[in-house]
C-alpha cells in the first residue's frame, strides 16, 4: 500500500470544496524570489504564467486578489526577528533593495491590495483575515512560492481561521522539487485542496 491508499483508508485528503466567495492571494512572487540568481530565488516563470491566467479570471468574476510580500525596514533587520539566524538570504528583502518589489510580469491592476509581511504566514503580524472577512470571502485561492515555505504556512493558517484554502498545483514553486512534492501531499492530505489550474479555472 503506497501512501496515498495508506492516507485515504484513513479518512485524510477529503474534498472541502469552494464556498460562496473566492479570494486569490499571490504570495511573495517578488524579484527576490523569482530571480533564480539570488540567495532565495528559483525560476518560477511557469508559475507566474499560470497565476496570471488566475488573476484575470478573478477580475472576471470580481473576486478579490491579494498580493503579498516580505520586507524588512529596519536596517539591522530587528523587525525579521530571529529568523536571519536561519536564513541568511532574508537580507535580499531589505526595504533599499528592490527584493521586495513584485516581479514586473504580474498582472496587478489597480484596487489589488498588497499586504506587507515579515514571516512566512500571510496571515501572521498582518490584517489579512479581516480584510478577507469585510469582504465576505470563505474561500482562498493560494498561489506564490514558497510551496513548502509561505504556501503552506498561509493555506495552514487560512484553515485555522476559517477560510476554505484551495492551493493551484501549476500556479505554486519551490526551490526544491522534492519539498515542493512533499508539501502539496501533505497539504491535499491535511490543510487544503490542491486543485489543477484547469479545474479552479472551470469551477462555477
Amino acid at each position: 500500500m503506497n501512501d496515498t491508499e495508506f492516507f485515504a483508508q484513513r479518512g485524510f485528503g477529503l474534498t472541502m470544496g469552494f464556498g460562496q466567495k473566492a479570494a486569490l492571494i499571490v504570495i511573495d512572487l517578488i524579484r527576490g524570489f523569482t530571480d533564480p540568481a539570488r540567495p532565495l530565488g528559483a525560476e518560477l516563470a511557469p508559475q507566474i504564467d499560470a497565476t496570471n491566467r488566475l488573476i484575470g479570471d478573478a477580475e472576471r468574476r470580481g473576486e478579490p486578489v491579494f498580493f503579498t510580500t516580505v520586507r524588512y525596514d529596519e536596517p539591522d533587520l530587528s523587525d525579521a526577528g530571529i529568523w536571519p539566524l536561519k536564513q541568511s538570504g532574508l537580507v535580499t528583502l531589505a526595504s533599499d533593495t528592490d527584493g521586495a518589489e513584485l516581479d514586473p510580469r504580474l498582472r496587478r491592476a489597480k484596487g489589488d491590495q498588497l499586504i506587507v509581511k515579515k514571516y512566512a504566514s500571510s496571515f501572521f503580524g498582518t490584517d489579512l483575515s479581516s480584510r478577507l472577512v469585510a469582504a465576505g470571502v470563505d474561500t482562498l485561492i493560494v498561489t506564490g512560492c514558497t510551496t513548502s515555505g509561505c504556501v503552506r504556512a498561509t493555506a495552514v493558517d487560512a484553515l485555522q481561521n476559517g477560510f476554505r484554502p484551495i492551493v493551484v498545483r501549476e500556479a505554486v514553486g519551490d526551490r526544491s522539487q522534492a519539498a515542493h512534492d512533499q508539501s502539496l501531499f501533505d497539504l491535499q492530505a491535511k490543510y487544503a485542496d490542491v486543485k489543477t489550474l484547469d479545474e479552479v479555472l472551470r469551477r462555477n
